[in-house]
């Protein structure tokens, strides 16, 4: 695990030329999202029709995010601290919530 921070999104996931779940970060690079080597065309269509059903939600708890931020950013916490508190608070929180299982494991 690197020390970089996160790259939100900057837009809905889409399939490259590869077949590959692919979304652009707010830092202008590509990145490709790892799904299992057993996914076929049906279930990445699945997927994309999921995270788009999803992508409005998303927004809303972008800026939700965002208000959090300058809401708690002041001369004690600036912006890069309040969102490092914010990304691992979250972190944190949902991983207590959504355990991380062993590969392989389908639940």
């Amino acid at each position: 695990m690197t020390d970089e921070l996160p790259i939100t999104p900057h837009a809905a996931p889409s399939l490259n030329g590869d077949g590959e779940l692919t979304y652009i970060g707010d830092d202008g690079r590509r990145y490709v999202v790892g799904l299992s080597p057993d996914s076929d065309e049906a279930s990445l269509e699945r997927v994309m029709v999921t995270l788009r059903d999803g992508n409005h939600l998303f927004s809303r708890i972008e800026e939700l995010c965002h208000r959090w931020i300058e809401a708690v950013q002041n001369d004690d916490i600036d912006r890069p601290a309040a969102l490092v508190l914010l990304l691992t608070t979250l972190e944190t929180t949902l991983e207590e919530a959504y355990p991380e299982q062993p590969e392989g494991d389908l639940a």
